[in-house]
């Protein structure tokens, strides 16, 4: 037995469970070779193949798992214990009543996952079976994808797609890079730079690959596709070599290689582990208000249903007391019956009666939400008005199950960069020690027209300063991540950014860099590339320099900031820092600090990203240290993360400040418009985002989330210092509460009456804010206190936000008391997280990739559809939801309780009142169509009226059309309509109607007319509440009547004398062919419906709602209101007066600080469309903010009554 020990304890502690080396990470040998004698046990693990499964069942387990699924659900598994009782127990009613329907509808589901899940069994052996080049003894040969194992070097070549995750070996470029798009995984079209091992990077040919012989150790499968930790063990002469293995060498399954002719890679992680597979797990399930409604009132319709059973029941044994009418004389009781146990005889007629009566709750009524949640999403996807011409997209719907949700959204929570603005960065100006320097108007490369020359204002600076200027251009030309591309050989790249040239351009994952860069090349440094590990620039005196790029020390959103170490011709070594202000100034210990930071308050006040630059000489005994420090970090397999960011926070310190550079990023286009739209439409908005406090107000002046006469609450880390947050959270909640009384605001408010708050809260002191236990013992519950202070407030801005900041605070708004429904919008990874928490999720289609719209519920090109998709689409949906859920109970209530009614006069007996077939075809296909076309094309009112008049939105807040009164009000209504037709047929025929031939109407005949009248009055009721008529309402409405004749002409035997059901037979034709009958139908039909309509006439007369008043004006209008704008005598119109003068303050504002000629530019980029007519919203009876004062909204900072 040849094992030593140390075999023996590596062997127990890879395979043993539990054990940490096999949890944390795992060995992979390159070729399947064995490691040289001596270095290390060679234990072959086990891993899974390349197959990828994303199918849900197999041709075996389909049946059992998808019933399994189904009857989970409340609702299936109900109706599958009713037809089983059915089943089991003598029943009044045959199980196909209930057995048809359940049947039905599992079929229908069946069939819909079935074929969806075939879909996804045929993309994945397209996938699984298509050819991959592996290296095998040297050789190149074809195998299918996925027969890939682990350890597999494989071969790839230029616009293939990668068939599993590799890390890079080598590649057919010398300095061992290559370039890939990972736009199937993220979105970014932007070629990303990854790095082959530094060792193997030479090895080319197809042998001295082979030859390699190497052992990669990483860490197990991780879904995160932006980190990656492992080393590699490169034996040479038996001696292993430790290089460490970073993100920049993992290539990820289903990313696309690109302008590099082939690479070698080894397999890393494969099929179901590869982490695009890991990242298909699904999202938490949400549920809409109207989904809870809903399960609500089940659980009323069923305590109904079984307190119904219970009254039958003992009535039953009530009546039965007298023995005559417990055994008449034609219907004589077994000795079997009369041996039984009065309480199993009284509950087999308990279930007997639940049978009889569980059509009360509609099984069918499940489908018809689910076909109108499904069918309903494609009229998003199908919106021409949200399709984005640059980018070529539409909406897009993830899921389906929250469409109504978005006719209730109360607050909104929406991202900064990226989603309110362009994140489509131009240049402005750069500072250096006080010195500023303006490359007019450059924009992601593209240059402005009319920007031919440089303009510098200030004074040149004398040679000294000179030195330092032109440090300062080599040290943004120098530290970033940007690629130089060839315009011809780029795919997927917009062509025409320099319109005809043959030229080079750049392209980065961060559109700031790219600003940054070409603003430099505008003043005289232009960088030209990276090649051979050195970067190439070109000086003012068109003189190339190299500099030696030794290492980069990449940006994170924690440090806030990135750096690189060059070496100079000359030899000197240099750390060249960038980053936020705040991450940068502690650190400095030279430079002029105090004019730099001026100059970067005045930009952030006028909106624009401000970014510091500092630089660090080494001498060469540092940069070994630097060395050492990074290399132990980075080879580190545990806590790598932790260690780098100890290295980094080690290694950036005494910095000379050199300037500072300042980056617009303009707003979207209606993004302003679109933000007064929601707050018009009663919502509230908050903007979180992680950028500093001075930027982000000025563009929250700018989208008019605040307003001039906003008064700004200010809960920061500045004002904390001065002020205990005791003292500062109780005078901001004394401010607000002062101005309203001790009374919270509602949720709409924006009252003339009341002073607009607005409040600015940033991270560190929200980190402060929301612990759960406070070192002083008075102060209370903080949470309470900031949540108060937040509902009193009509926009709250949060900056300095990490990713996970912004979902507590989502959280913190959806767990508060009145648990108000939430929606959080953003475009970029750190949005995810918000985005999941929120009770809707949107993500915008931007530059940051695709992981917001990945994980979003609902996903949009441009912040501005974010008005049609709320006010019009989410409008919709609650309306028409709302309107299908109480009128399947009103109709079910009208059918069954004639039924209950009927007990009353025949002794109790279960005798059913209606006949089989139509117990079973009632919700099916009688009453079915109607309302499902009714929810999935009505528009109470015009949709240019929606866009126009965003407080309509207000009328459906807070789940109103579902409220408890409103539910009872149907309820009666359905109760009243059964009484009337169940006692009008009753008394029109008790002992008097005699058909044509003289014969008394029987039990059937007497069931199958108040059948009639009921579906005819429940189809009436529908049309009657439509107010959007197209042909597909009158061929659904009119056309289920006629089938519901035919088919009980049918069923009778007239027109299909096969077809002669017995007990059935003739019954209808006899019904109909008596007078009285016919006038008995229209008598019920008629004093049915009459009360309801009274009610709404009387109603829309003396209590008119905003809705009402609109359709009234509209029809006078002829559908055209929308084109009339002098409509503002439809609403009240309360201080009107107070608006006028509020809009006149906006005439007297003060001008954009920045000089007048940027005031230009932003004008010509920004408002040069005309307006839209949906800004213009006189239906709210008070004008517009001064169109003319537009322009001051662009790059205005805070008015004379903030504090920022």
């Amino acid at each position: 037995m040849g094992l030593d020990l140390s075999t023996l304890r590596t062997l127990i502690s890879r395979y043993c469970v539990g054990e940490e080396n096999w949890v944390d990470s795992r060995t992979i040998y390159i070729g399947h070779k064995e490691p040289p004698p001596g270095a290390e046990a060679f234990i072959q693990q086990r891993f899974p193949d390349n197959r990828i499964v994303s199918s849900k069942y197999t041709f075996w387990n389909f049946i059992p798992k998808n019933m399994f699924e189904q009857f989970r659900r409340v609702a299936n598994f109900y109706f599958l214990i009713i037809f089983l009782v059915q089943l089991i127990i003598d029943t009044p009613t045959s199980p196909i009543t209930s057995g048809l329907p359940l049947f039905f509808v599992i079929t229908v589901t069946a069939i819909k996952q079935g074929y969806e899940d075939w879909l996804r069994h045929k993309a994945d052996n397209s996938v699984n079976q298509c050819s991959v080049h592996v290296l095998q003894n040297g050789k190149v040969i074809r195998k299918q994808s996925r027969k890939l194992r682990v350890g597999d070097v494989v071969f790839v070549k230029e616009d293939e797609s990668f068939p599993c995750d590799l890390i890079l070996l080598s590649t057919s470029r010398d300095d061992g890079t290559c370039f890939v798009t990972t736009a199937s995984l993220d979105g970014e079209s932007s070629h990303k730079t990854y790095y082959a091992v530094q060792d193997t990077k030479a090895y080319n040919a197809e042998k001295e690959v082979d030859s390699i012989h190497a052992t990669i150790e990483c860490e197990q499968p991780q879904p995160d596709l932006y980190k990656f930790v492992g080393r590699i063990n490169i034996y040479m002469h038996n001696e292993p070599v430790a290089r460490p293995l970073g993100s920049e060498n993992l290539l990820l399954r289903g990313a696309t290689l690109k302008n590099t002719e082939y690479i070698y890679a080894v397999v890393i992680y494969t099929g179901m582990e590869t982490k695009m597979a890991l990242n298909y797990q699904s999202k938490s399930q949400k549920r809409s208000a109207v989904e809870k409604s809903l399960n609500a009132y089940l659980v009323v319709y069923l305590c109904i249903l079984i307190i119904k059973a219970i009254i039958n029941t003992v009535l039953k044994y009530a009546w039965q007391a007298d023995p005559i009418r417990d055994e008449p004389w034609y219907d004589q009781r077994t000795e079997v019956e009369r041996q039984r146990n009065i309480v199993i005889r009284a509950f087999t007629d308990f279930l007997a009666f639940m049978v009889l009566f569980n059509y009360i709750i509609p099984v069918s009524m499940y489908v018809t939400v689910e076909m109108q949640k499904f069918l309903g999403s494609y009229f998003i996807m199908w919106d021409d008005e949200m399709f984005d011409q640059e980018l070529g997209e539409r909406a897009v719907v993830n899921t389906s199950d929250l469409n109504e949700e978005l006719g209730q959204v109360e607050y909104v929570f929406t991202d900064k960069t990226g989603t309110l603005t362009e994140n489509n960065m131009e240049f402005i100006e750069c500072c250096v020690d006080g010195h500023v320097y303006v490359a007019q108007a450059i924009c992601n490369g593209q240059v402005m027209p009319g920007a031919d020359s440089m303009d510098m204002i200030d004074t040149s600076p004398g040679p000294e300063a000179r030195e330092r200027e032109e440090l300062f251009f080599r040290a943004l030309c120098l530290c970033h991540t940007v690629q130089v591309k060839e315009e011809e050989t780029v795919d997927g790249i917009k062509q025409g950014i320099h319109h005809g040239k043959s030229t080079s351009f750049y392209i980065s994952s961060s559109p700031d860099e790219v600003a940054l860069v070409e603003g430099m090349k505008r003043l005289g440094f232009t960088y030209l590339r990276l090649k051979d590990s050195h970067m190439e620039i070109l000086n003012r005196e068109e003189e190339i320099e190299r500099f030696e790029l030794l290492e980069v020390l990449t940006f994170d959103s924690v440090r806030r900031r990135m750096s690189v170490i060059v070496k100079a011709s000359t030899g000197e070594l240099y750390l060249f820092c960038k980053g936020a202000d705040s991450s940068i100034f502690p650190r400095v210990v030279s430079g002029k600090v105090d004019q730099v930071k001026a100059r970067v308050e005045h930009n952030a006040v006028e909106g624009l990203r401000t970014l510091c630059v500092a630089y660090r000489p080494l001498s060469p005994a540092q940069y070994q240290e630097v060395c050492q420090l990074l290399s132990r970090a980075k080879l580190a397999l545990q806590d790598r993360d932790k260690r780098l960011a100890e290295a980094y926070d080690i290694i950036e310190k005494d910095l000379i400040l050199l300037g500072a550079t300042a980056v617009e990023d303009r707003l979207q286009e209606k993004a302003a418009d679109t933000i007064e739209s929601l707050h018009k439409a009663g919502m509230k908005v908050w903007v979180l985002t992680g950028d500093k406090m001075e930027t982000a107000a000025a563009t929250c002046y700018a989208s008019k989330l605040f307003h001039r006469n906003t008064q700004i609450l200010e809960l920061t880390t500045k004002r904390t210092e001065e002020q205990s947050l005791h003292d500062v959270l109780f005078d901001l909640s004394r401010t607000v509460l002062r101005q309203h009384g001790g009374m919270s605001r509602d949720i709409s408010g924006l009252s003339g009456d009341c002073m607009d708050y607005g409040l600015i809260i940033d991270g560190a002191t929200l980190s402060t804010v929301m612990k759960p236990g406070q070192e002083d013992s008075n102060s209370g519950n903080y949470k309470e206190i900031f949540l108060e202070i937040c509902r009193n407030c009509s926009a709250v801005l949060c900056c300095r936000m990490a990713p996970l900041q912004k979902a507590q605070i989502v959280k913190l708004i959806k767990t508060s008391k009145e648990h108000p429904i939430t929606l959080a919008v953003g475009d970029g990874a750190n949005d995810v997280s918000m985005i999941l928490e929120a009770h809707v999720g949107i993500g915008i289609m931007g530059k940051e990739g695709r992981q917001a719209v990945r994980n979003s519920d609902y996903a949009i090109p441009k912040f501005k559809h974010l008005k049609k998709i709320l006010l019009v689409h989410g409008h919709y949906y609650y309306i028409r939801i709302s309107e299908l859920v109480q009128y399947f109970f009103y109709k079910n209530v009208c059918f069954i309780f004639p039924q209950f009614l009927y007990q009353f006069f025949c002794g109790f007996s279960q005798q059913p009142l209606y006949d089989t077939a139509y117990l079973t075809l009632y919700n099916i296909s009688f009453t079915s169509l109607p309302i499902l076309v009714y929810s999935l094309v009505e528009q109470h009112i015009n949709m240019h009226i929606l866009k126009k008049d965003p407080s309509l939105y207000r009328d459906i807040a807070k789940n109103s059309l579902l409220r408890w009164p409103i539910f009872i009000y149907w309820t009666v209504l359905g109760v009243y309509d059964a009484i009337v037709m169940f006692f009008g047929a009753y008394f029109l025929f008790d002992n008097t109607t005699f058909t044509s031939n003289g014969q008394m109407f029987g039990n059937w005949t007497f069931g199958t007319l108040v059948f009639t009248v009921l579906v005819f009055t429940v189809t009436f009721k529908l049309a009657l509440d439509t107010h959007y008529w197209t042909w597909i309402n009158h061929f659904v409405i009119w056309g289920s009547l006629i089938f519901f004749v035919v088919f009980s002409l049918l069923w009778g035997g007239i027109l299909w004398p096969f077809l002669n059901y017995q007990r059935m037979y003739y019954v209808f034709m006899q019904m109909l062919s008596s007078g009285p009958a016919w006038l008995s139908i229209v008598l019920l039909i008629t004093a049915s419906l009459l009360p309801d309509v009274l009610k709404k006439v009387i109603w829309r007369s003396l209590w008119p709602t905003t809705t009402e008043r609109i359709q009234n004006a509209d029809k006078l209008y002829k559908g055209q209101l929308s084109e009339f704008t002098p409509l503002s005598s439809i609403h009240a119109a309360p201080n009107a007066d107070r608006r006028g003068q509020s809009s006149g303050s906006h005439r007297n504002m003060p001008h954009p600080t920045r000089s007048e000629p940027f005031t230009k530019k932003a004008m010509l980029t920004r408002w040069h469309r005309p307006p839209d007519y949906c800004t213009f919203t006189p239906l709210l009876g008070y004008t517009d903010v001064n169109r003319s004062s537009k322009l001051g909204h662009t790059f205005n900072g805070a008015g004379p009554e903030t504090s920022v």
